[in-house]
């Protein structure tokens, strides 16, 4: 019993079936939305690419049940229809590795092995529910991550200047960019740092402000690459 659970589909003489073919579909778009589903956790996400992950397994499954079984001709034509969307936007790399996940799936289902499909994505659902839970690869301090900016005057000696309420209020500090602004006659300056506590963001700045002559200043948080959410 447990063999013709995991056994394929097709016949090798008859070929695909329309029970077979709607097996593998019905399969393949189950496991597509329940990989959708795991994705979208404690991760921030578009609709349209939810929706694409969910049907891209079936999608993949329908291109290699197609092509009869020419496994080269259909991991090379669902590839390319997959990585579509990265061609003008940046994918994430958590997004980069969902897209292979589901086509991994799809082409299970695509080759008539449902049953090893879902069990593949059902240990990469848990493995991603897991490591999302513990944090895994995340940075200790990321939430306190900050993108610090500071209008100068010109002739003010701003390496040393507010060092020690970088010491006071910050964790790590490092100036990443100089440039001038307003004919040379201020200096903008973009540091990247650690808060050491929340909550003293308007201490730092206002102290921040009695050194530059309170000009301008912005305090924001520093972007995520991979768009989690921590």
């Amino acid at each position: 019993m447990l063999d013709k659970t995991f056994a394929s589909l097709y016949d090798a003489v008859v070929g695909i079936t329309l029970r077979s073919f709607l097996i593998c579909i019905g399969a393949a778009l189950v496991l597509g939305v329940v990989m959708a589903l795991v994705y979208c956790i404690r991760t921030t996400h578009s609709r349209s690419f939810t929706v694409t992950l969910a049907l891209l397994p079936a999608t993949v499954a329908a291109v290699i049940m197609m092509v009869n079984g020419n496994l080269g001709a259909g991991v090379a034509v669902a590839g390319a229809f997959s990585l579509v969307r990265f061609r003008s936007t940046p994918g994430t790399a958590k997004e980069i590795g969902a897209i292979f996940l589901a086509m991994a799936v799809g082409l299970a289902c695509g080759m008539g092995y449902p049953g090893f499909g879902a069990i593949f994505a059902g240990i990469m659902c848990v493995a991603t529910v897991v490591l999302s839970l513990i944090n895994f690869g995340g940075q200790r301090h990321a939430a306190q991550r900050r993108v610090l900016k500071i209008t100068v005057p010109e002739d003010l000696d701003y390496p040393t200047v507010f060092d020690d309420l970088f010491e006071q209020y910050a964790v790590d500090t490092t100036l990443v960019s100089v440039r001038t602004t307003n004919l040379g006659s201020l200096n903008r300056l973009t540091y990247e740092l650690t808060i050491r506590k929340a909550g003293t963001e308007k201490a730092f700045i206002d102290a921040l402000r009695c050194r530059n002559g309170n000009l301008e200043i912005s305090m924001s948080m520093q972007a995520m690459d991979n768009r989690e959410m921590l």
